[in-house]
């Protein structure tokens, strides 16, 4: 122990203290460094998650265009259906129109051609007559009526379907069955 002697104490508590200083200030050192690096990192992981949520939206935004342009294109499908069909429709009810002037005007020439010597005859005639042609006309009217919303409906029906397959065809939509 004779090294220790060579020196006042205070200056061994001097050396001491610089050595742990020195120790504690280089794990500082390390911990600043590591830390650096653990910010540098979730910066670039941050840069890296933004990017990918950027490309997902993107990818989203994709695809509801591609599915709404779909829809739209069966949509105008559809419209030009439907006019097709009220046009027919249209034609269908100024034929059907034709049809009950053409009752309405046997209607009459009956009631004038029965001779008057058949009164009650003709009477049975002519409420039979009267009764049929208005059964026929609301007959006519309620089918083309009819026609019509079925028509509608299913034209509809072939447009959804087909909006359907075409998305579930292009491998975005998939059927939970």
């Amino acid at each position: 122990m004779n090294w220790l002697g060579a020196g006042p104490a205070w200056c061994w508590w001097l050396i001491a203290m610089v050595l742990v200083a020195g120790g504690q200030q280089y794990r500082v050192v390390v911990a600043q460094v590591g830390t650096a690096e653990a910010r540098t990192e979730l910066a670039d992981y941050r840069l890296v998650v933004a990017e990918n949520n950027r490309r997902v939206a993107a990818q989203a935004r994709a695809e509801e265009k591609r599915r709404q342009k779909v829809a739209d294109e069966e949509g105008e499908h559809a419209r030009k259906k439907l006019e097709e069909v009220t046009d027919r429709a249209t034609a269908a009810e100024s034929a059907a129109g034709g049809l009950r002037g053409e009752i309405a005007r046997l209607r009459a020439g009956r009631s004038a051609t029965c001779d008057t010597n058949a009164t009650q005859q003709r009477q049975a005639g002519t409420s039979a007559v009267v009764v049929l042609g208005g059964l026929l006309e609301e007959a006519d009217r309620m089918a083309g009526d009819l026609a019509a919303a079925l028509e509608r409906s299913r034209i509809a029906g072939i447009a959804c379907e087909a909006i359907h397959q075409k998305i579930r065809n292009s491998g975005a939509f998939s059927d939970p069955r």
